[in-house]
């Protein structure tokens, strides 16, 4: 967890949760009491551990984000990548390769987890191309686990 918490810079407390781990369409998961708050994500660097949507709602990071206006939304919630034309800001210490979750711009709520292509600085300058490869969305399978 110690990990987790330094890659996303936020304090998880979870002192006094029930911690178990499992194991759901290949890709291994902490669940903390009983909601897949964590995954293991296989990147460049190897197996890192990174906040799954519900970890995100529950955390609140302040780093790793990419925020798309309103028109990229659909698009996501259907598991696409996120097209660099839909990302207005992101956090400009994101470097390609890096974990990183995609919020709404003018909620700030978590849509999607994925892989930067590019670094967030790139990302806002992009008009065309692939930033962020998705692996997670609102109402994917593993979203769906606890509804």
């Amino acid at each position: 967890m110690d990990e987790l918490s330094a890659r996303i810079a936020a304090d998880l407390d979870i002192k006094s949760s029930f911690l178990e781990t499992a194991n759901f369409d290949n890709r291994d998961l902490i669940l903390v009491d009983k909601a897949a708050l964590a995954m293991q994500v296989e990147t460049e660097d190897g197996l890192k551990w990174f906040p799954t949507l519900r970890g995100i709602l529950s955390w609140q990071p302040g780093s790793r984000w990419a925020a798309v206006d309103h028109g990229a939304i659909p698009f996501l919630m259907n598991g696409a990548d996120c097209m660099g034309a839909g990302v207005q800001i992101a956090d400009p210490a994101v470097k390609a390769g890096d974990l990183v979750w995609v919020r709404d711009e003018e909620h700030g709520k978590p849509l999607a987890v994925g892989i930067a292509m590019v670094g967030g600085e790139e990302m806002v300058a992009m008009t065309k191309g692939k930033a962020i490869n998705t692996l997670h969305w609102v109402g994917d399978d593993l979203w769906n686990l606890e509804s």
